[in-house]
């Protein structure tokens, strides 16, 4: 019976809007997100599992000192600025690589810590992610025990994150945070990301590191977030060269042409061999989901969890994006469905 991590913690994060074309609109990263997938794993006879509390350890493993702080405490420092907003939103922003400083007052923090202002941090938000971040290690903790499979609602997501920066409404890359403590067991490891949007910030902590391989299949880029990175190009850097897989997809691409790319990800996955295989499952690609990136069914998620599946690795499957909420229960059951279906016991 497949292992299914989840926290009533994650409520605590709440984000009042989400920023899009200039405008404040509701936000797409709501709570309920979290409990149609856990309703419907459920459903689908998945054994619903309490994570063992693993501490902050596997998140310093990869995040950096300075943004953790940042995380930690950063809203209380901004709700003392007469006249804040209810959450942390920036109004300035580093220009990465240019800057020569660490600014003091969290204003400045904010700027040099978010990438953009689709990311608020309310009360709550630390509490969650942190949450969220020891879901994804604790998965990964099963996994390295024996068990063939383990899903996280990871929730907020964490794929846009980077070491010291959060960004599309992730804050602590939970994915990476797997990977690691993977890593940290001595297990070789890959990382596929299936979400609409490129894994930007799985792919920044790894570009330069030969022991992990980091697939992303995605839209396209140029014109669709995150704009700036999942380009097929990039490749990695220094040791990394070679070990980054970037696959982007024109917009609309249906079920056929996206298993056409997947096969070309598996065949470089085989190659690689790793000891398991952690997923960022995001479910965006749905051809409901309301960001339209790509037009992949809920039939076609059947049948990517089948592929994975047979490449016949240990999976922990970290929850990315979907935001369908219609249809993001039976999309996620029908891909766990077509991975277990084909995975050893």
């Amino acid at each position: 019976m497949l292992p299914v991590l989840y926290t009533p913690l994650h409520r605590q994060h709440e984000p009042s809007f989400f920023f899009v074309a200039g405008n404040f609109t509701p936000a797409q990263e709501r709570i309920d997100r979290a409990e149609f997938l856990r309703d419907a794993a459920v459903a689908a006879g998945c054994e619903l599992v309490t994570a063992v509390e693993h501490g902050l350890a596997p998140v310093a493993d990869v995040h950096t000192p300075d943004y953790i702080c940042f995380l930690e405490d950063g809203h209380k420092r901004w709700s003392d600025i007469p006249g804040a907003s209810a959450e942390i939103v920036p109004n300035v922003f580093a220009v990465h690589g240019l800057h020569h400083g660490y600014p003091e007052r969290v204003v400045g923090q904010a700027g040099y810590h978010m990438q953009d202002l689709a990311s608020p941090i309310g009360p709550g938000t630390y509490a969650a992610a942190l949450a969220s971040a020891n879901l994804a290690v604790d998965a990964a903790v099963r996994v390295i025990a024996g068990a063939p499979a383990a899903y996280a609602i990871c929730r907020p997501p964490g794929h846009h994150a980077y070491r010291e920066r959060g960004g599309g409404v992730c804050y602590l890359n939970n994915a990476a945070i797997a990977a690691q403590t993977l890593r940290r067991h001595g297990r070789r490891v890959a990382v596929i990301d299936i979400d609409v949007h490129h894994g930007n910030g799985t792919q920044g902590i790894f570009y330069e590191r030969d022991d992990v391989y980091f697939v992303s299949i995605h839209r396209d880029p140029l014109n669709y977030h995150p704009y700036f990175c999942g380009y097929a190009q990039e490749r990695g850097s220094g040791a990394g060269l070679g070990y980054n897989l970037n696959l982007p997809l024109p917009a609309d691409t249906g079920d056929d042409a996206y298993l056409v790319a997947l096969e070309h990800a598996c065949g470089r996955l085989h190659s690689f061999q790793p000891d398991v295989l952690v997923i960022s499952l995001g479910l965006d690609a749905h051809e409901n989901d309301p960001f339209k990136g790509l037009r992949v069914t809920t039939e076609g998620f059947r049948r990517i969890g089948e592929r994975l599946g047979r490449l016949g690795f240990p999976c922990v499957m970290v929850q990315e994006g979907g935001y369908d909420c219609d249809h993001i229960g039976t999309n996620l059951v029908h891909f766990l469905d077509g991975l277990t279906s084909k995975l050893k016991p």
